[in-house]
């Protein structure tokens, strides 16, 4: 079963070896830098719009965490219908993401985006993390407050909206915070299904109310936090209150826990889609085109019109001093090498020197080792270009200055 398992990884990489990852191969953590999960935190933290992803993998964990649930009714020799009547009827009824778990397959069953939720967790349980901790979260960067799982009643929610407070325009606007190239929001560790006890109903019910205090209130903020982290959702998703927060074990309570499980589908799938057609373009066209930050081809550009102004002003100073012999203007191709290889490298993002050695940066001046072999490729080929460009461009300049005659003023 193993060596079938690792044929199978085998030909999945083989497969990548002529094409650009996709967004669900990224987020299943099944891709190597710099397009992995890690760099694509990296990137939305840069950006200020780390929030959606936190929301995104906190939904996530809370599907993991459910089916952790699911699994511990079935070890015990309980079926869901009889163990949590209401949830099998709502999922029979309605379609549930676990209705091919529970056994209560409905024709409008829902599904996870691109089958992420099944692919992680089945690449979670070959590893042997199903009766462990969920595997490693990008969110461990700079992680301070405690970490969330998933959400709230879409429906029954709706039915009792509150005053809507002012809110973003698009998912990833900045809102009231703009990104910085000097500090750093602190992020939050990721959610760790505990498994020294069997996962109970009331461990979903407060996840759930986690994650709405978080990311769907209009404060935005989680217990013991100050920093708003509320999303954009189209008004249509969004959810005003928690139904649940003082459940008198009434009937309309118990079919509003009934619905835990699928809580923020909908608000998920709108998430992905938003990430895979916004963010995740600019993403590939950073690291997979270009291995360098903002911050640092900024530095690079200063650095490249500063060599630029050396270079010119040596080649007209040995111009008008008329100085002898001529070929001592030969020497100005090193200062506009600098000016070239700094200027060229801001247009294109990509340092050549860093793609040779095999390094993309991760944040102004970090670097790490570039894994993915079709990414790299790529990479060579543009440094490649660049090098190119910057040989042709000082070899015009250092033969034009060499060229003019001298004339002592």
């Amino acid at each position: 079963m193993e060596g079938d398992q690792q044929q199978q990884e085998d030909e999945w990489t083989r497969s990548r070896h002529a094409r650009l990852p996709t967004f669900t191969e990224v987020l299943s953590r099944r891709t190597r830098p710099p397009v992995d999960l890690f760099m694509f935190y990296l990137f939305l933290q840069r950006e200020g719009a780390e929030d959606i992803l936190d929301f995104w993998l906190d939904v996530q964990q809370h599907e993991n965490l459910c089916r952790a649930y699911f699994k511990d009714v079935r070890k015990s020799g309980r079926t869901i219908r009889e163990d949590w009547p209401e949830y099998w009827e709502y999922a029979r009824r309605r379609g549930s993401t676990y209705g091919a778990v529970v056994g209560a397959q409905a024709p409008g069953t829902k599904r996870s985006t691109a089958s992420t939720a099944e692919m992680t967790a089945e690449m979670q349980e070959k590893r042997g993390a199903a009766e462990r901790s969920p595997s490693p979260d990008p969110r461990l960067l700079a992680s301070t407050s405690p970490a969330t799982a998933v959400g709230t009643d879409l429906e029954h929610a709706l039915a009792s909206p509150t005053p809507a407070q002012p809110r973003s325009s698009t998912p990833f606007s900045l809102g009231k915070r703009t990104p910085t190239f000097f500090s750093r929001r602190a992020s939050r560790a990721p959610t760790i299904i505990p498994r020294s006890t069997p996962i109970s109903r009331s461990d979903l019910v407060e996840s759930a109310e986690r994650i709405f205090l978080r990311y769907l209130s209009p404060a935005g903020t989680s217990p013991g936090g100050g920093e708003s982290h509320e999303i954009y959702l189209p008004p249509a998703l969004r959810v005003h209150s928690f139904p649940l927060s003082n459940a008198t074990g009434s009937a309309a309570d118990r079919a509003a826990i009934a619905q835990v499980p699928d809580m923020f589908h909908a608000q998920k799938e709108y998430c992905f889609r938003a990430m895979e057609q916004d963010a995740f373009p600019r993403f590939l066209r950073s690291k997979a085109f270009g291995n360098l930050t903002p911050m640092s081809a900024l530095v690079r550009l200063v650095a490249g019109l500063i060599s630029l102004w050396i270079g010119l002003a040596t080649a007209f100073s040995l111009i008008f001093l008329d100085v002898k012999p001529k070929s001592v203007r030969f020497y100005l191709f090193l200062p506009f090498t600098f000016a070239l290889l700094f200027m060229i490298s801001h247009q294109y993002e990509l340092d050549p020197i860093l793609v040779f050695l095999g390094q993309s940066e991760t944040t102004p001046f970090r670097t790490l080792r570039i894994r993915e072999p079709y990414v790299q490729k790529l990479l060579v080929g543009r440094a490649v270009w660049v090098s190119i460009l910057v040989a042709f461009g000082v070899a015009a300049l250092t033969l034009l200055f060499w060229a003019v005659p001298g004339h002592r003023l």
